[in-house]
């Protein structure tokens, strides 16, 4: 008898299978495809799987677009419990790549500060009423004196007529978050014949990017793969409604170390497809969109790629160069950072010496081009190393689909 358990002790010791098992987490992540794969793994003598979450209804869960958790038990023999764990079944979707490019323009809720000036008063004293009444770059002025501002017109409007009216306006803002209010002196400037408070505002963006995916099933879209700040104070913009176009690229900046390349190009006129703007989030935009979408390299949706399906090594990005033809390129997947929860889940490195060539690698208005790895769409480029144009960052599609409301926002351990 102690020979015996000598020998099985020494057996399990050895057995690949069992050590394998060992090292799987507590809780994983797999796509249903990979659950067959996971029983292929077990299909020894010596460790067997019992699922207490019926399999099939899981996957039933997972065609809904909801991940479902899935908890095994591995045993020897079958008979002794050996270790649990969860495994969080996502669902089976397929998107259509994007790589168009498209014009972005869009709206702020409020009209933020972006800069402060002085005010030359009637004595030829320059004075900063906004400044002085604790005002910043950055803070979004939501109404004065009762009424909504939605435009910079808006605001030098009713800053002239409160400064005729009372000499002061009463300004309605949100400050990091938090909504407070000021009273700001006006000052009649007699350069401009109107009365100022010496502040830079705006409310509205444009610019050029790429749409990732389109999902004709819901037709929501997603673009970008990081969110939108505004140019000069580098925050977020909080969308009041924004629209996406199709968009031509006529000219290339190309990149170099310190200095980001660029894609230059314009709105059209008459685009095959419109969307609009529902959300501005880290790991992009989205929104409904309709029209003819389009890419030639795929006649059909393909696959998704869950962040643990992702491997370092080769895989395809889509973009335009020129006018609104699509291109495929080759990159390299050179690092993948399970852990962080910005837009910066993959390092990617530019390996097509014709896209070298043309832009020297990654370039602005690339952001949100989609990237492919074995015939699964895994992300989407969203930013250049500054000192480095070869290479970028990459975020996770599933990332996108969450922020997109397509797939349950629950994080996957």
């Amino acid at each position: 008898m102690v020979f015996a358990s000598v020998l099985l002790c020494t057996f399990l010791s050895l057995n690949p299978t069992l050590h394998q098992v060992a090292q799987f987490p507590v809780l994983q992540e797999s796509s249903q495809s990979a659950l067959p794969q996971l029983t292929g793994i077990l299909s020894s003598l010596i460790v067997t799987e019992e699922v207490k979450a019926a399999e099939t209804d899981a996957i039933m869960a997972a065609n809904t677009g909801k991940s479902e958790i899935v908890q095994v038990t591995y045993k020897l023999f079958g008979l002794i419990p050996f270790k649990s764990s969860a495994i969080q079944v996502m669902p089976q979707l397929k998107l259509l790549p994007g790589g168009q490019s498209i014009g972005v323009s869009l709206q702020a809720k409020g009209v933020m500060v972006v800069g402060q000036a002085a005010v030359q008063n009637q004595e030829g004293k320059l004075v900063y009423p906004a400044k002085e009444a604790g005002i910043e770059v950055g803070d979004i002025i939501l109404k004065i004196d009762g009424r909504e501002m939605n435009s910079d017109q808006d605001v030098a409007n009713a800053i002239h007529r409160a400064g005729e009216k009372q000499g002061f306006s009463e300004i309605l803002l949100n400050h990091n978050g938090q909504t407070m209010q000021k009273r700001v002196s006006t000052v009649y400037c007699p350069e401009t014949n109107r009365h100022r408070v010496g502040l830079y505002v705006r409310n509205e963006a444009a610019g050029v990017g790429t749409l990732t995916f389109y999902d004709p099933t819901n037709h929501k879209y997603g673009a970008l793969g990081h969110v939108i700040n505004d140019v000069d104070t580098n925050q977020k913009i909080e969308i009041l409604n924004g629209n996406v176009v199709a968009s031509t690229i006529y000219a290339i900046e190309k990149g170099k170390r310190g200095h980001p390349g660029e894609k230059i190009g314009s709105f059209v006129n008459q685009s095959k497809f419109s969307g609009n703007i529902e959300k501005n989030t880290v790991s992009g935009i989205f929104g409904s969109l309709e029209g003819e979408i389009k890419n030639p390299y795929f006649q059909e949706p393909i696959t998704v790629g869950w962040e643990s399906e992702i491997k370092e090594g080769p895989a395809k990005i889509y973009t335009v160069l020129e006018g609104e033809r699509i291109e495929e390129y080759d990159v390299q997947i050179e690092r993948i950072m399970h852990n962080r929860t910005d837009s910066k889940n993959m390092v990617i490195k530019v390996t097509d010496p014709e896209l070298v060539e043309k832009t020297g690698g990654i370039i602005q208005g690339m952001s949100g081009s989609p990237i492919v790895q074995d015939g699964k769409i895994i992300g989407a480029v969203t930013h250049v190393f500054v000192n480095d144009a070869s290479r970028g960052y990459g975020v996770f599609i599933q990332n996108m689909l969450k922020d997109a409301d397509i797939i349950d926002k629950k994080e996957v351990a």
